[in-house]
């Protein structure tokens, strides 16, 4: 039975014909022509049931029958994104469509605008040359909403993007090692920090991912846990610039020593781009601060701020406390020196002026002091917690695990007065160690390098917690170095994302997962109706330069 169909044109037209439903896919008998008026639509709308009931048995009552009413903006318009606007009482006055027309209904809706607008992200970064279309969506999966690989699946398919089977995300995952994925990414990451002038100062720092497991093998290993998990582990490093970018990740068994990661990462990152060691300065915390790690760093060319250990202070300063005491005020810095060995003398109490550090003198590195007041007030305030727990387990009041300023003398136990006194003297303080010269760099501004350190720390809580990148649901090492590639090249995109627009990719997936496209199907036609995007997001967008359309 053949029926009058309207269809809208790229230019705005609606197009009139006259079609048929054959097995189920319809075919167009007669094209009526393009309307661009209501007038000229009534036209062709009459002209074409007059054709279509050509095939159909009329009853000739002799009454004049009107042309029928028809509206232009009462067609579906899928370049505005919109259907056509009728209220209950005017569809009820619309004349009933023939016989096996077939109704308007919604197939699904997707977020594609989300799945655009990271891709497009996945694309500026150059990833898209990785030709990795699997690894693409599930990187994109896990930014959205991080889940197992079967629920990638779901998170795509909330997308529109392209099916996957489960086997195919499987055997794409086992054979990005064989493509070398991973460093496809770390090369076109470091290009883009490279343009943005992130590589004149690299952040190190590590963390551990567990496991559900109950055994541990070559890999997942029991290690220490600043929870203190008892899971199998693993020790992952990374190497991010100034902004936080990604640059480097890698990943070690769970009981190795978090001090011997920081060297094998950053020799895997200069041979990789084949850089020298004196364009970089390094900054890490007092967690990599041991002799070797220094003198391997200074070896290979490299510029360094790690964190002191509150344990090398009374050394450190003490011509500062011969001759000052423990006075200080807020702000002051204290530039000297450091022993590379505990038992090397390199400071002389004996003269007030403190030491200028030598680049040429083997036994010392440069050591920067500063004391705050708002730091003291929180160690103040610290130490005053610690001194009490002393007290009760003196008392016996507590019992005593690892109390701190507790001394014991055979079967008593007694307050370490002298020991409290020299906390109380370094309330305030924090120190740092570096071989760069004080001409090269100021105090102040080695201070200020080393604060820069808060953005790896941020790089890893959104590895955790946006990313989710632990628990870690693999147990063979290539499917954990494929989950952590996936980990790695998301949170070079989240970090993309942020840093163009100032929020993080949580906020972006709130605003823009409720932006549906709609799959209607129209007459046995397929459309899809991108969402209305406000203004406040399309603003987003166009900071991105990306085009929610493509």
């Amino acid at each position: 039975m053949a029926f009058v169909r309207k269809v809208r044109t790229a230019s705005g037209a609606v197009a009139v014909q006259v079609v048929e439903k054959h097995h189920g896919r319809m075919e167009v008998l007669h094209h009526l022509g393009s309307a661009h008026t209501d007038a000229d639509l009534a036209v062709l709308i009459e002209r074409a049931h007059a054709i279509a009931d050509e095939d159909q048995p009329q009853l000739d009552l002799g009454l004049d029958i009107p042309i029928r009413a028809a509206k232009m903006d009462e067609v579906a318009d899928y370049r505005a994104g919109h259907l056509p606007r009728t209220n209950a009482k005017s569809a009820a006055a619309t004349t009933p469509a023939p016989a096996g027309s077939g109704a308007s209904r919604t197939l699904r809706t997707s977020a594609g605008l989300l799945y655009r607008v990271i891709a497009g992200a996945y694309s500026r970064l150059g990833f898209d040359e990785l030709d990795q279309p699997v690894f693409k969506d599930l990187v994109i999966a896990r930014i959205v909403e991080p889940t197992s690989k079967a629920g990638a699946l779901r998170v795509l398919d909330d997308l529109g993007a392209q099916p996957r089977a489960y086997r195919t995300i499987q055997r794409h995952l086992a054979g990005l090692a064989d493509h070398h994925v991973r460093d496809q990414v770390a090369y076109r990451c470091f290009d883009y920090a490279a343009q943005t002038g992130g590589l004149s100062l690299v952040l190190y720092d590590v963390t551990t991912l567990y496991f559900e497991a109950e055994k541990e093998d070559k890999l997942r290993k029991v290690g220490y846990s600043k929870e203190r998990r008892v899971d199998p582990q693993i020790v992952v490093g990374l190497l991010v610039d100034r902004n936080g970018f990604p640059l480097e990740v890698g990943c070690f068994e769970g009981n190795h020593a978090e001090t011997r990661t920081i060297i094998p990462i950053v020799k895997q990152f200069l041979a990789r781009h084949g850089i020298e060691g004196t364009e970089l300065v390094i900054a890490a915390d007092a967690g990599m601060l041991s002799a070797a790690n220094l003198t391997a760093l200074d070896e290979a060319g490299l510029k360094f701020i790690v964190g002191s250990k509150m344990t090398k202070a009374p050394k450190d300063l003490e011509s500062h406390f011969r001759w000052h005491g423990n006075h200080f005020t807020n702000g002051q810095i204290i530039d000297t020196v450091t022993p590379v060995h505990g038992n090397t003398q390199v400071n002389n109490p004996l003269k007030r002026a403190e030491p200028v550090w030598d680049p040429q003198d083997a036994s010392s590195w440069r050591a920067v002091w500063q004391y705050s007041r708002d730091r003291a007030r929180r160690d103040t305030t610290t130490l005053d917690k610690q001194v009490d727990k002393a007290e009760a387990v003196v008392e016996g009041r507590k019992a005593a695990r690892g109390v701190r300023f507790v001394t014991t003398k055979g079967s008593s136990r007694q307050i370490d007065e002298a020991l409290i006194q020299r906390a109380r003297d370094l309330i305030g303080l924090k120190g740092y160690v570096t071989n760069l010269p004080a001409n090269i760099m100021s105090g102040a501004e080695v201070i200020s390098h080393y604060h820069a350190l808060w953005r790896v720390e941020e790089s890893f809580r959104m590895s955790k917690t946006d990313l989710q990148a632990r628990p870690i649901y693999h147990r063979k090492r290539d499917s954990i170095e494929a989950h952590l590639t996936i980990v790695f090249a998301a949170l070079a995109v989240s970090r993309y994302l942020q840093n163009r627009t100032g929020r993080t990719t949580v906020e972006l997936v709130k605003l823009l997962r409720p932006l549906r496209t709609a799959t209607i199907d129209i007459g046995g036609q397929i459309h899809n109706f991108p969402p209305a995007i406000p203004a406040d997001i399309v603003e987003i967008i166009d900071g991105l330069e990306i085009e929610p359309g493509d």
